[in-house]
């Protein structure tokens, strides 16, 4: 059984393509090693940034091991407070990875659902769905993920603000990217209600949600995961954005977009690599999870092929 599948993925177009493109090849072993070093970060940092026990003062603001003031004990050199830059970074990109990839999972269920009501129902349902679309796509995301960070915010207890902030993030970015989800299922959904498999299950009487999960669901899928593919690098940066803003991860949590943010402040004193290494963490992860969205987008557009 295993084989038969393993054969069939290695005879596969997607494969094909994959094998062919030494930008989704390139991609694919980055993005592979930052998920690999975020998820084993406790197994394979050297040290552990959250441990405030573990920190020392004195360590602060050490360079890298290479440079003559370095030390053999952080690799890359600590920051402000003396963490370890190599396992702040390790333990930032789990934040950073568990924001994107739940914002993204809360965008595809609003947008997936909202998409398949819309497209389906028709009429006024779908009107105004549609509007609500249209205004929000009228503003950048970051605003809209600002606006709903800052209304959340203001309706939690103050002392309940710092524990509550990553679900406060997680929420305003998946509120702030459900549209693109939401106006391609549409599109999708009203090509496959008019379609005869769908119209001979509302003729045996099968009720709406049961055609909507059963038929409709399986059929508008692909062009979802090429958009949460791509919409995963924006949900990256946009938290990096808001923690760089100071209205994401508080301080005390080091997601990448934290880090940069404390680094910037000591970038034109000489402790560049506060900032730099995190911000280039920052930037392979999303440009190679962007990569291969554009890699998937174009391998499964019947189109282009």
């Amino acid at each position: 059984m295993a084989d038969n599948t393993l054969s069939r993925i290695l005879s596969s177009d997607v494969f094909y393509s994959f094998s062919r493109s030494p930008t989704a090849i390139i991609s694919t072993v980055i993005a592979l090693l930052i998920f690999l070093g975020a998820a084993g970060a406790p197994f394979i940092a050297p040290h552990d940034p959250f441990d405030l026990a573990s920190l020392n003062l004195l360590d602060a603001s050490t360079p890298p091991a290479w440079t003559a003031e370095g030390s053999s004990q952080f690799l890359l050199g600590t920051d402000d407070q003396g963490r370890d830059m190599l396992s702040a970074i390790l333990y930032g990109s789990r934040i950073s990875l568990l924001v994107g990839f739940a914002s993204v999972l809360l965008s595809l269920a609003i947008g997936v659902t909202l998409g398949l009501i819309s497209g389906y129902a028709g009429g006024r349902i779908d009107t105004f769905i549609m509007r609500i679309a249209d205004v929000q796509l009228s503003f950048p995301a970051i605003l809209i993920a600002l606006l709903i960070d800052g209304i959340t915010r203001g309706l939690l207890p103050r002392d309940a603000q710092d524990s509550l902030s990553l679900y406060v993030l997680i929420f305003s970015i998946g509120i702030s990217g459900w549209v693109q989800f939401a106006r391609t299922v549409r599109g999708a959904t009203m090509v496959e209600r008019n379609k005869e498999y769908v119209q001979a299950a509302r003729l045996i009487g099968m009720k709406p949600f049961l055609v909507l999960r059963r038929h409709v669901l399986p059929n508008v899928m692909g062009p979802v995961l090429v958009i949460a593919t791509i919409h995963l690098a924006v949900a990256i940066i946009t938290e990096a954005t808001l923690s760089f803003l100071g209205v994401g991860i508080p301080p005390t949590t080091p997601s990448l977009g934290t880090l940069i943010r404390i680094g910037n402040s000591y970038l034109f004193s000489g402790e560049w690599w506060i900032t730099i290494f995190p911000g280039i963490a920052l930037i392979l992860l999303a440009l190679s999870v962007n990569l291969l969205g554009d890699w998937l987008r174009d391998t499964l557009n019947p189109k282009l092929n």
